[in-house]
């Protein structure tokens, strides 16, 4: 795997990159909720209303009600975030890591192990207390934040190490996603899910039939995002299925395209290639030959890879970083010390750390040792144990399900829910700082040949 593709090698900087911003946002949260003269002003600005509304009717809105920003950015922005996730996950299935089952098998058997074990740990600690309704939150592997903490070791870290951390963390998201999406949901309204479900259903013939305008798939995606969420089905998972209705194969062939580009630079003339050396105005001809390859351009890049390329930044370093700044604002005034190492964020610190650890190590072990998957090239067990620490950062949804699984409103469960934040914070940071220094002791001093730049 010496030479990996422009994209792929991309796609894991703009998550190295939006890690960085991710914990950026986290310490100014913490800096603003327990700073006196700003803690008022940030536990008001989530509870103002916001309305998309045409007449009487509110996108905004659910059963009848206006969104509040709080609402808006855990319901609206973070269906988007799990759009992206789900086209992630559908190029991953037809042309990645995970289009081939050989390949695939050891980051999905460590996955499977990483979220196994945690979520085993949090229910042994948590069996008939009132927080065992959280089981589900110390699953969960963060790529930014982890791919942040990678990116500080530079080209020491094999490309390998970081794919497999990369495709772990999907298939956890697939695991958050089914967990969302089966645990997560009330009171369905059945009518509104019947809408919901015609709707895809046309997104997935127009997928079959090739329509390759974006505005077909958000437009109409946009409607069943608004009736999944008031149907009582989380509308995160009306992101993903929106996603796998978007179609990934292009209108135009590659080889077509270099016909069409061959094609129409053959008909500049050598004097014209003399004149617009200069800046200069096109004439017509001229403007349609490169209109021609500016159409077969569109045509050549399918909707899935477009949309996944250009909603990468807007939700890596837009949307998951105001999601931490609204969600991981922990008061500290009225918190206890010791509240660490009991309760609800003993639970998850323990399933994070020793839980991630120990299920994802050992179920790659076993997957390699009985033969059925290779390491990853040029990568040893000391690296595999430094990455299953790393796999410890649950942050983003691990925020996420515990905001699903506490945050009702009712003062009780609010204290749950901050405990559950210092935990999510404590784990995934304490998870972090473990994986880069036992990574630093076991890389190679020297920077890893990882191919052509990806710049």
């Amino acid at each position: 795997m010496s030479n990996v593709f422009y994209t792929a090698r991309k796609t894991l900087r703009n998550y190295a990159n939006g890690g960085t911003v991710l914990m950026a946002a986290t310490a100014l949260a913490l800096l603003v909720v327990n700073l006196p003269f700003l803690t008022d002003f940030y536990n008001g600005l989530w509870v103002h209303e916001i309305r998309l509304q045409i007449g009487g009717f509110n996108l905004f809105s659910h059963n009848g009600h206006p969104m509040s920003i709080m609402d808006f950015i855990n319901d609206a922005l973070m269906a988007v975030f799990f759009f992206s996730v789900g086209l992630e996950i559908k190029r991953e299935i037809l042309v990645g890591e995970l289009s081939s089952f050989r390949q695939a098998l050891l980051p999905i058997v460590a996955a499977i192990g990483g979220m196994a074990i945690p979520v085993l740990i949090f229910w042994l600690m948590a069996s008939g207390k009132d927080y065992a309704g959280g089981a589900a939150i110390p699953m969960a592997t963060d790529i930014a934040f982890s791919l942040g903490v990678l990116a500080m070791l530079g080209k020491r870290v094999p490309i390998s190490l970081k794919i497999f951390l990369t495709t772990l963390a999907v298939v956890d998201d697939i695991g958050g996603i089914l967990v969302i999406a089966i645990f997560y949901s009330s009171h369905i309204n059945y009518m509104l899910l019947i809408g919901a479900a015609i709707l895809l259903g046309i997104l997935a013939l127009g997928g079959l039939l090739r329509i390759q305008s974006k505005i077909f798939y958000l437009g109409i995606g946009a409607f069943v995002w608004f009736l999944f969420l008031n149907a009582g089905i989380h509308p995160t998972i009306a992101g993903v299925l929106i996603a796998f209705c978007v179609p990934a194969r292009p209108v135009n062939s590659p080889k077509r395209f270099i016909k069409t580009i061959r094609r129409n630079i053959s008909k500049f003339a050598h004097e014209d290639v003399e004149r617009l050396e200069s800046k200069t105005i096109l004439d017509k001809d001229q403007m349609n030959w490169l209109k021609e390859i500016e159409t077969a351009s569109d045509k050549v890049i399918s909707p899935l890879q477009d949309l996944e390329d250009t909603l990468h930044p807007v939700v890596n370093y837009i949307i998951v970083p105001l999601f931490a700044f609204a969600n991981a604002g922990i008061f500290l005034g009225d918190l206890e010390f010791s509240s660490i190492f009991s309760g609800v964020s003993l639970a998850i610190i323990l399933g994070l750390v020793a839980g991630k650890f120990i299920g994802i190590l050992s179920f790659s072990w076993l997957c390699v040792r009985l033969g059925f998957a290779p390491m990853p090239e040029g990568c040893n067990w000391k690296q595999m144990a430094s990455i299953a620490l790393l796999g410890g950062i649950g942050f983003t949804v691990s925020l996420f399900i515990a905001n699903l699984s506490f945050g009702t409103g009712d003062p009780y469960l609010s204290e749950i829910l901050n405990n559950s934040k210092l935990g999510i914070l404590v784990g995934s940071l304490l998870a972090g700082f473990l994986g880069w220094f036992f990574l630093h002791l076991t890389l190679p001093k020297e920077a890893q040949d990882q191919g052509d730049s990806a710049d």
